[in-house]
């Protein structure tokens, strides 16, 4: 920068010179148009352009002395006339001031450049084809021009070597340029249109006011505008600053900085508004530094098909960077915008043109994330509401432009509060996680039918690019690299409570695995490792779960979600292991099998005493009467049973009871689909050392007939009763075999009757006739 400031101001000094030796000389000694070969031998000397001035050299005298040159192009060395120039100007003039020419000083009062066309190409090696001239500018920048246009017989009329030049330009204006870019390299093609700079009282002293406005345009083909291509950039740009030209210091100050830009991506995209300004940015030419103070960077973004009217961001900063070291420092910055977002904090980043890497402290205040994702596109349906409606965090923050980690993080999610680590790739690709939390209810985020397809960009779009009724974004899924550690007290998913839990994420090449699953449960334990195959086109589950020592009363209620006590106690043990197919809540029901042992210890049935009714229809059918106190509930000594699960159905033919002097074995299902259930037992009395009561030996082939039945989510009251057919069946099949098939249809008749009463009170009331036939034939 401060070798291109140099040059400029060199270019400046000769033009002044060139100006006042040109007038002398050209009106003392020559006609305009002799002075143009010479004009293009100086400016082939100097610069090794060679120029063609085509229309007429005009001067003037007072109260200025200039030199103007209209219609003029210049091509480099290595170029032909038959090249498109490589600069152009419609008009050109430099004048000076007469007064200070009487005192031995050259004051340079105006410079004008009217229609400036540049040419500039970065070829495939990316080096430019103004290099070179700028090489040779460089090596003649410092050298006097006294007598450059002079020829030899000029004598002393053009010496200005007594005269000195004094950079106080009044009046400087770049009028209608056009400069086109066209970079080989990355096959872009760039143009600035329409650009005019203005400046007054230009001097290397005191600030000065600058003004520069033009249109930027941006093809990402080079023929674009030979096929009349829209460009797929265009932005308006609106610069005003005050310069001052500490040139001893080699530095350059802009004070009051107003930058406005208005850009369009498209030739239909909507206006994305941009300003930036600055009390002060000062940029150091030796060091190669910038600095900016009260920076303020406002956006006026719109997107018609997202949200509604323009969103306002505002960025206030400060920022140190040194080039050369390839580093910058945003310090303090505080970026405010609708919805309550507050984010403050500083960074650091090096490397920044090679590969960037940043490092610093980021703070969000307190702010809903729902409307910023439906900006980038995620309509949210979850299960609450107000879910991610008060989001908040704290972290240092470094990465690069592949990937940021957040390495101490403290993060509020609703009612959460996690702390840990976070890292992932920016494509989504890679994502780490080691948090603790206080609670998560994972319930109330699960995504409803009708969440959006897809996020604008990145993490964001591969995490939730899902079809409206799926569970999980499996296209994510299959090429995520995942890494995660999560402890959390209290932990809610499926409507049940998971308290101290820990869960082990890992994954590679869409295989996801649950390596560790470790958690307080109901009062017991649960343990389960699994895996996720997102590879192939329908996703494949595996689950083995372990259960230890949980309380089924508080299981069932947490399940049933209902108010009523559970009609079953004790504790729990199961394992086994599960698959299932698919990326829906349906899919994975009806496609769910595996098997499962379970074991139910310390168990009792409440409100109801089968030892009790069972000894009580004994003594009735015996014609005797019982005088034990009962307790309320049945408890039993072991409960067996394996299920087996099929296409979302959970059946087991062998479960199995043990009551003191009671058997109970049944069978029954339960489906998952529907979530109804059907289950029957049979209770048996057998003689044994603690039989609740004494059993005629012929009484243990009668059974007491059991039947459950109902939905999950219904009372759970009503889902057990005594079986009144099945027992009149039991009882009925009994006395055939004793009596024989003679009397069957007797004895049907006569137990239908008698049952009827039996219903009423299990044995209680009971008929005479029944008692006293079961009694002869049990005598």
């Amino acid at each position: 920068m401060k070798q291109l400031l140099r040059i400029l101001l060199a270019a400046v000094g000769i033009l002044g010179i060139v100006a006042v030796a040109a007038v002398v000389y050209v009106t003392t000694f020559l006609d305009p148009e002799d002075f143009k070969p010479r004009l293009t031998s100086v400016v082939e000397e100097h610069t090794g352009l060679h120029l063609a001035p085509e229309g007429p050299i005009t001067w003037s005298f007072y109260p200025r002395i200039g030199v103007s040159v209209e219609q003029a192009r210049a091509w480099l060395p290595e170029q032909s006339e038959e090249d498109t120039s490589f600069a152009a100007i419609n008009r050109a003039e430099v004048s000076v001031a007469f007064a200070p020419l009487l005192r031995g000083e050259i004051a340079i009062d105006g410079l004008t450049l009217d229609g400036m066309r540049l040419n500039l190409e970065r070829d495939a090696e990316g080096e430019g084809n103004w290099e070179p001239l700028l090489e040779r500018l460089a090596e003649s920048g410092d050298e006097t021009a006294e007598t450059v246009l002079a020829p030899a017989s000029a004598g002393p009329h053009a010496d200005a070597g007594s005269l000195s030049v004094v950079l106080n330009i009044a009046s400087v204006e770049v009028r209608n340029a056009d400069i086109r870019f066209r970079d080989v390299q990355s096959q872009a093609l760039w143009r600035l249109q329409s650009l005019n700079v203005s400046g007054s009282n230009v001097n290397p002293v005191s600030p000065f006011p600058l003004k520069t406005m033009f249109t930027l345009t941006k093809h990402n083909r080079l023929d674009a505008e030979a096929l009349e291509r829209p460009p797929e950039l265009t932005s308006d740009i609106d610069l005003e600053t005050r310069m001052r030209l500490q040139l001893a210091e080699d530095r350059v100050v802009l004070e009051n900085t107003r930058l406005n830009t208005q850009t369009r991506m498209g030739a239909e995209g909507e206006p994305q508004r941009l300003s930036l300004k600055a009390a002060e940015m000062i940029a150091r030419m030796d060091e190669k530094q910038l600095s900016i103070s009260e920076g303020v960077l406002e956006a006026g973004l719109q997107n018609a098909e997202k949200w509604q009217g323009s969103l306002a961001l505002a960025l206030a900063f400060g920022l140190e960077s040194n080039w050369q070291a390839q580093t910058a420092q945003l310090k303090d910055f505080q970026l405010t915008g609708p919805d309550g977002l507050r984010m403050s904090g500083h960074l650091n980043v090096e490397q920044m043109f090679d590969a960037p890497e940043y490092r610093g402290q980021i703070t969000a205040a307190p702010f809903t994330l729902r409307p910023w994702l439906t900006r980038t596109g995620i309509e949210l349906n979850t299960t609450s509401e107000a879910a991610l409606s008060d989001i908040a965090m704290t972290s240092p923050i470094e990465g690069n432009a592949e990937q940021v980690s957040l390495s101490s993080l403290s993060l509020v999610v609703d009612d959460s509060t996690f702390t840990g680590q976070v890292s992932a790739a920016l494509d989504g690709s890679q994502v780490a996680f080691d948090l603790e939390g206080d609670q998560l209810d994972i319930d109330r985020y699960l995504p409803g039918p009708t969440t959006a397809q897809q996020a604008s960009s990145g993490l964001l779009r591969k995490a939730f690019a899902q079809s409206s009724n799926t569970l999980l974004p499996q296209v994510w899924l299959s090429e995520l690299s995942l890494n995660g550690d999560l402890s959390v007290e209290s932990f809610l998913m499926g409507g049940l409570t998971f308290n101290n839990t820990r869960l082990q994420l890992r994954g590679e090449d869409g295989l996801q695995e649950l390596t560790a699953f470790e958690s307080q449960f109901y009062g017991g334990e649960l343990n389960a490792t699994g895996q996720l195959d997102a590879r192939e086109r329908v996703m494949e589950w595996a689950l083995a779960p372990t259960v230890n020592n949980v309380q089924m009363a508080s299981l069932i209620e947490a399940i049933s979600n209902d108010e009523d006590p559970s009609p079953l106690r004790g504790r729990l043990h199961l394992d086994g292991e599960l698959t299932s197919r698919g990326n829906s809540r349906e899919a994975l029901t009806s496609n769910l099998n595996g098997q499962l042992n379970a074991r139910l210890n310390e168990g009792a049935i409440l409100d109801i005493n089968i030892s009790q009714q069972m000894c009580e229809l004994v003594a009735q059918l015996e014609g005797e009467g019982t005088l034990r106190d009962w307790h309320t509930d049945t408890r039993f000594e072991r409960f067996d049973a394996t299920f087996q699960v099929r296409n979302g159905v959970v059946t087991s033919d062998n479960l199995l009871i043990k009551l003191p002097g009671i058997d109970v074995n049944g069978e029954g299902e339960l489906d998952f689909n529907s979530l109804n259930f059907d289950t029957r037992a049979n209770a048996r009395l057998v003689d044994t050392a603690d039989a609740a009561c004494k059993v005629n030996p012929r009484l243990e082939q009668l059974p007491l007939p059991v039947r459950c039945e109902g939905h999950l989510g219904g009372a759970t009251n009503e889902w057990c009763r005594f079986d009144r057919s099945a027992f009149q069946t039991a009882v009925v099949d009994l006395l055939r075999n004793e009596a024989g098939n003679r009397v069957a249809d007797e004895l049907e008749e006569r137990v239908e009757g008698s049952l009827d009463k039996i219903d009423e009170r299990l044995g209680e009331g009971a008929g005479q006739e029944l008692r006293e036939g079961i009694r002869r034939l049990f005598n």
